[in-house]
């Protein structure tokens, strides 16, 4: 296998492990979608300013590293320096101290075992190429340290973030006085997957302001339009928009809902499209030199994406469909699925539930723009630019239950995405078909994805080109 697949393996391993963690564990704030795209980014920026020391042309983002002559540009030298790189990133962003003992120790074996393929030994001699991955490892965690991402506070809120709604039970039908600001964001209350209740705060609100790979500031790709306001006939008709899909929702949408969900305990929407570009690597038989350089555009594109999207996210602080719709459907009779095994039913507006699984009925943070529609399109600009065509071929075949409705007849639903972009706009309406966004989050988030991947892989490809 691909050195650099096999190493992000393992960093998809560890980020699933994180969504598994106690809920009491403070460690799982290193697990939200923003958190998981910086440790993606530093991951493979790493990897590239090692591989760089080892290039006659590239340059890399943290220049102490120096260039070594062209008699050791080799490939044995390469394979050394990136994964010890590889291997100081991935302790730092996930210390196996923070894992139970059973994940610890598979994650401590996986370590060891792919730096032994390489030569090295935990705590061995360090021949110079371990000294480079080393040096690289050093120059990138120094500046992400201090990148406002507030990394020794486990992400926590640096700027005094605080909803103007009060939390609303999930559980329950929404009180007449539940939802005091309809247009804007509103924690929720259910019971998670150890049946506690629990009421997230809105994950990072500070990362606008996190510096960023190519973007100049976190509101350079900002909307210019705000979303639909309340009591506008906009705002009444995308809530409808949203309960006429949900009431009508066919095997193959609900698939598609649950397929690119990746919530807790999954790789998350970054981690979801470094597998599709371990597809690229095999489907094209990439080498090592050109999977760096595919994984370094990617992975800072989409950790742009995260910063740009969630600059919106603060800036708007807009509201979810299951508030919107609680708020202005109440003693309304409208159709809606039902829950598990329930199929479509007529209900009052108050009762409305997303199509998800009730341990986690929507993300906790605001609706406008889409995370998901910003990740897969700045994600799916890389590789269409990457690879110079658009053609993706990749497939999913549905072999289990879903989560959300086991009763449900989908174990022979194929998905197929013919091109990277087909993907990118499945993965934005996905989240329409699962309840969590509105049509204009979606289209919005698009559009902002394409303009950060763009901008990220014209600096990724300056920087290998050594413009």
């Amino acid at each position: 296998m691909n050195l650099i697949v096999e190493w992000n393996n393992i960093l998809l391993e560890a980020i699933r492990a994180v969504g598994k963690l106690p809920s009491t564990s403070l460690d799982r704030d290193r697990g939200g979608p923003p958190q998981v795209a910086r440790s993606i980014s530093i991951v493979h920026t790493t990897i590239y300013d090692a591989w760089c020391a080892y290039d006659s042309v590239a340059k890399p983002v943290h220049r102490t590293t120096p260039r070594k002559p062209v008699p050791q540009h080799t490939e044995a030298n390469r394979r050394k320096a990136i994964s010890q790189a590889a291997y100081r990133t991935l302790i730092d962003q996930f210390p196996p101290s923070i894992f139970d003992p059973v994940f610890k120790t598979a994650y401590e074996s996986m370590l060891a075992k792919q730096l032994a393929k390489e030569g090295i030994v935990i705590g061995g001699p360090t021949p110079p190429p371990v000294d480079v991955g080393n040096q690289a490892a050093d120059d990138v965690l120094a500046f992400r340290h201090s990148d406002n991402s507030n990394q020794s506070g486990l992400y926590a809120d640096t700027t005094g973030y605080a909803p103007v709604n009060r939390p609303m039970s999930v559980l329950l039908p929404a009180d007449p006085d539940a939802i005091d600001f309809p247009g804007r964001w509103q924690p929720l209350s259910y019971l998670n997957s150890d049946h506690e209740l629990k009421t997230p705060k809105f994950i990072c609100p500070h990362w606008q302001h996190v510096k960023p790979f190519a973007l100049t500031s976190g509101d350079q790709c900002r909307p210019p339009t705000a979303p639909q306001p309340p009591l506008s006939q906009g705002f009444l008709d995308q809530a409808r928009h949203v309960i006429d899909i949900q009431a009508r929702l066919t095997p193959e949408q609900k698939v598609i809902a649950e397929y690119w969900a990746d919530g807790p305990n999954s790789e998350l929407p970054p981690g979801h499209w470094t597998e599709f570009a371990a597809f690229v690597v095999e489907r094209d038989n990439l080498d090592v030199n050109q999977s760096v350089k595919l994984f370094f555009a990617l992975s800072n594109a989409v950790f742009d994406a995260s910063i740009a999207t969630w600059d919106a996210k603060v800036a708007f602080d807009y509201v979810r469909p299951v508030t919107a719709i609680r708020h202005m459907f109440r003693g309304k009779r409208i159709l809606a699925w039902g829950g598990a095994g329930k199929g479509t039913q007529e209900i009052t507006g108050e009762f409305w539930k997303p199509f998800q699984v009730p341990t986690f009925p929507t993300p906790p943070f605001a609706e406008f723009t889409s995370g998901h529609s910003g990740f897969s399109m700045a994600a799916a600009t890389i590789l269409k630019k990457f690879t110079n065509s658009d053609t993706f071929g990749f497939y999913y075949s549905q072999d289990v239950p879903l989560k959300a409705d086991p009763t449900e007849p989908v174990t022979d639903i194929v998905l197929h995405w013919p091109t990277f972009t087909a993907a990118a706009r499945e993965a934005g309406e996905s989240r329409l078909y699962g309840g969590i966004h509105f049509y204009e989050g979606n289209v919005v988030g698009l559009d902002l994805g394409e303009k950060v991947g763009n901008g990220a892989y014209a600096k990724a490809k300056d920087l290998w080109s050594g413009a």
